[in-house]
């Protein structure tokens, strides 16, 4: 039975599902195939990602493909009561609490899981991680999974490295359609919306230190110069560092950058990439963002640790006063700052994730004797959502002749 906050609040959440679902012609086509072929029918699927109404509309979806849908959020500040409320409403059977403490977060994964399920799908790795810790006991009934984010992978891959990891698990992540637009531009694009609504400050003419530049610090790096920030990028690997430095950006050590930022992005996946040791440098009204997974990025624990006093500076921003009198900020705790402070990446980019996200449990469910592992995309599924997007956006391309296809060894 749904655990939710407040059921009064469906009707704003069903607005909000049915505007994305105007801007989501791909799970459109989808949904309506889905419907006619069911292929998850009789099977459980629990669903772990930042709820809001894009993913919504996807677990709407799967269930039209005959899922009994269990559906959680996958970061307690990134879930919008109003559109759990719309899911539990129209049937589907949803745990989820805006703003709940880590034991209500913990609680409401439990839950999700608690039905025994065939299939997971999950963002950052608490759903595998529980079935694998807690609840070793539904392990056998679980076909297999897909994961959604870099940090998740990780997680993944050293369970795989250490032979632990009980069932496949498809590496949505790494799919092209999926980390080559919404990591790039949708992340670019989300997480200044989620910093500029929040702060209500320009940001033209600041220092902005992007740490991390993978596909994710690529957008927000891309996306700040575009609004006329002068953009620093910090990296630990030497390859990334010289792509970002001959995209025309300063690269330098997070120890070089800290002084100099204004407002700061934190897109590694990794923890302690600004510690205690670069807070103490940083100027009087800096900003501390991140937009990895975990709210570990930022050592939020060693910021309040060494702050003499902290307060509430604006909604969402929180105001730390240190022993050299000057004060730095943080946004949204320190966690997803583009979905804690916004709504996430933009509809039509979630689309393609999403389509990835809903073929790659189809094919598990297909596919039933995969063994247990990480493995890839297919590659017809992410060529299969690339042509259908063109379709949606109206463009035409070349197709090779047998004769080209020879030529190129096809």
């Amino acid at each position: 039975m749904s655990n939710i906050t407040d059921i009064s609040l469906a009707p704003e959440g069903e607005k909000k599902i049915q505007w994305v679902e105007r801007n989501m012609p791909l799970l459109n086509a989808l949904a309506a195939d889905f419907q006619q072929t069911k292929p998850f029918a009789g099977l459980k699927i629990t669903l772990s990602v930042h709820l809001e109404a894009k993913t919504a509309y996807l677990c709407r979806v799967l269930a039209l493909g005959g899922a009994e849908m269990y559906v959680t959020g996958s970061n307690p500040l990134s879930t919008q009561d109003d559109v759990a409320a719309a899911l539990a409403e129209g049937g589907l059977e949803v745990f989820a609490h805006h703003g709940c403490t880590e034991e209500q977060y913990h609680r409401d994964l439990r839950n999700a899981l608690s039905c025994g399920p065939n299939i997971v799908i999950d963002d950052g790795g608490d759903l595998v991680h529980l079935l694998h810790t807690e609840m070793r006991d539904l392990l056998p009934g679980v076909i297999g999974g897909c994961e959604e984010t870099t940090t998740g992978i990780h997680r993944l891959r050293a369970m795989a490295k250490a032979g632990t990891l009980r069932f496949p698990m498809v590496m949505v992540n790494e799919a092209d359609c999926k980390h080559l637009f919404d990591n790039r531009y949708g992340t670019g694009q989300s997480v200044w919306d989620g910093i500029n609504r929040t702060t209500n400050l320009i940001v033209a003419g600041k220092n902005v230190v992007v740490a991390g530049y993978g596909w994710c610090g690529k957008g927000v790096a891309l996306r700040a110069r575009g609004m006329g920030a002068k953009v620093i990028v910090t990296e630990v690997d030497p390859i990334r560092a010289i792509e970002a430095h001959m995209d025309g950006y300063e690269v330098m050590s997070m120890e070089q950058a800290a002084p100099l930022g204004d407002i700061f992005v934190t897109v590694t996946g990794c923890s302690g990439v600004i510690r205690p040791e670069h807070f103490i440098t940083l100027k009087d009204g800096a900003i501390l963002t991140n937009a990895g997974h975990f709210d570990v990025e930022v050592d939020m624990a060693g910021l309040r640790a060494m702050a003499e006093s902290s307060y509430e500076a604006r909604h969402n921003i929180t105001g730390y006063r240190l022993s050299n009198g000057r004060t730095v900020f943080t946004i949204a705790e320190g966690r997803l700052v583009n979905l804690a402070s916004g709504d996430g990446h933009p509809a039509e980019i979630m689309d393609m994730s999403f389509a990835i996200q809903a073929l790659s449990a189809k094919y598990l469910a297909e596919h039933r004797d995969t063994p247990a592992g990480v493995i890839p995309v297919p590659v017809e599924t992410d060529r299969a959502v690339a042509f259908q997007k063109l379709k949606t956006l109206g463009i035409g391309i070349d197709v090779l002749s047998e004769e080209q296809k020879a030529y190129l060894g096809i």
